[in-house]
């Protein structure tokens, strides 16, 4: 299945276009990041993670996730999957945001490339620690060049590959909606 292009716009139309852009004063935006309107938090796990993740090859034969054909989703989609295993009660305590998350992860601001490094690091400490669930903020933003939330989609791609991973569905309005998702991690029997 081939996504639809736009139609091609002839150099008149644009031209009349960004000369009626300017002639209304709109002007060119100075940074293509999102401000959440709120200072970062100084979260030392972090910050080691960040720059455990820079450290870190991108193209690492290490790496749990691929970023082979990823199905995009809607922003406003409820992501949902378990393992077929996975007891009823503790998929719907899941879906009910009544299993407590331990530790979060905001990949707002992040590149693809940066988010993935970021997610794995962070399944890998959470894991190693033996925390049951946690909240990963992907956020639900159209991407700069594609016509879906990138993040989000690659995310929910991701999380079903990752060997420690139970669960996860999109979170409660108040953790973030269609914006994050709960993981159910696996507490022992893998190493991540």
């Amino acid at each position: 299945m081939s996504q639809r292009r736009p139609p091609q716009d002839d150099d008149d139309d644009t031209n009349a276009f960004r000369r009626a852009l300017r002639e209304a004063g709109v002007r060119r935006i100075a940074v293509n990041r999102a401000d959440p309107g709120r200072p970062r938090r100084r979260d030392p796990a972090a910050a080691e993670r960040r720059a455990a993740a820079v450290a870190t090859d991108a193209h690492d034969t290490t790496s749990r996730t691929s970023d082979g054909r990823v199905e995009p989703v809607r922003p406003s989609e409820f992501l949902d999957f378990a393992l077929p295993d996975l007891p009823y009660r503790t998929r719907s305590q899941l879906k009910r945001g009544q299993i407590e998350w331990e530790a979060g992860l905001d990949l707002h601001g992040y590149s693809l490339d940066e988010a993935r490094l970021e997610l794995e690091s962070f399944l890998r400490e959470a894991a190693g620690s033996r925390m049951r669930c946690v909240l990963v903020v992907h956020g639900k933003a159209w991407g700069s060049t594609a016509n879906y939330p990138v993040i989000k989609s690659h995310v929910n791609a991701w999380l079903r590959e990752w060997p420690a991973v139970l669960a996860f569905c999109s979170a409660k309005e108040s953790d973030g909606g269609a914006g994050a998702v709960y993981i159910l991690l696996r507490r022992r029997g893998l190493d991540a």
